[in-house]
């Protein structure tokens, strides 16, 4: 795909979240249909694109997930345990598209999982979707 058609599909994508983030995903229950289950990752899982979600996840995601993305993190808030994100079981949406939007949006109702779409692009929110499912075991 030529480059400026890549930045046209990662352009898109995030007006596209931008619109389903005010349509009612935040607070989307486990389990249920979501809008974001039809989105495709727009950005290739490239060895750059994986190593730069690794950084970004062991500077945002870490300190609740774990280093190892166990769920095991000291400071996740208290009396929830954050799911482990290597064994493939996704709860919240197993999708990228789903996966995207509870990174960027955060995970209702109660959002102990907080949105980070003020400190990442959809880029880097991508990003680390990619880094996950590079260390995901299934």
């Amino acid at each position: 795909m030529p480059r400026g058609s890549t930045r046209t599909v990662i352009a898109f994508a995030g007006v596209l979240w931008v619109a389903l983030g005010s349509s009612g995903l935040d607070g989307q229950q486990p389990g249920a249909a979501s809008p974001a289950s039809a989105i495709k990752n727009p950005v290739a899982s490239t060895e750059k694109s994986i190593d730069s979600g690794r950084k970004l996840f062991q500077q945002y995601c870490r300190p609740c997930h774990g280093a190892d993305a166990t769920g095991n993190g000291p400071l996740a808030p208290k009396d929830v345990h954050p799911p482990n994100l290597v064994d493939g079981e996704w709860a919240n949406g197993p999708t990228d598209g789903e996966i995207f939007s509870n990174i960027r949006n955060g995970i209702g109702p109660q959002f102990d999982m907080k949105s980070w779409k003020s400190k990442m692009t959809a880029t880097e929110i991508w990003n680390v979707v990619n880094y996950l499912r590079s260390i995901e075991t299934r």
